[in-house]
């Protein structure tokens, strides 16, 4: 019987043998695999710093859409980013805010620790020295994180390169 179905599957055209899965690109340190993360940046029309970050995020392996409005703090994401912590743009990456000029690393930091009630992050005050935001005499700056509650903490200090 086996031999006969052999045949008939030789006949056939028809492999029995089970093909290897294809290789899988591999990430690259500029794409690690936790970068992947699909989301949304809200932006204004007249901001080029937003767009310089949406530029870094994108080549470490995130995927963005931009949504340019000029109504920026009626958005009902950016009313759960605190007062105090909020900046010149607004993204929605995976299930996390971003706030401002958060680098790509620390995001993907955040999504790989994924911290017990923590809704995002937040680079408050456009800090010098941070995605988007080159420039001369940076100094190191912390990134927020911010929880539904409205309660934040340091989740990590950046030093500029």
């Amino acid at each position: 019987m086996a031999l006969t179905l052999l045949a008939l599957g030789a006949w056939a055209g028809v492999s029995w043998a089970q093909k290897p899965a294809p290789p899988q690109p591999k990430p690259t340190a500029a794409q690690p695999a936790a970068a992947q993360a699909q989301g949304k940046v809200y932006l204004t029309p007249t901001c080029g710093c937003c767009s310089k970050w949406v530029d870094h995020m994108v080549s470490a392996g995130f995927k963005l859409e931009r949504e340019v409005t000029t109504e920026l703090e009626a958005l009902a994401p950016r009313k759960r980013v605190p007062a105090s912590l909020r900046s010149c743009h607004t993204a929605i990456i995976g299930k996390y805010l971003v706030e401002g000029h958060v680098p790509a690393d620390v995001v993907q930091k955040l999504q790989k620790e994924n911290p017990a009630g923590v809704i995002g992050l937040s680079a408050p005050n456009m800090p010098v020295g941070s995605p988007g935001m080159e420039g001369p005499n940076a100094q190191p700056y912390p990134i927020v994180a911010f929880k539904a509650d409205g309660t934040s903490y340091e989740y990590t200090r950046v030093t500029p390169r």
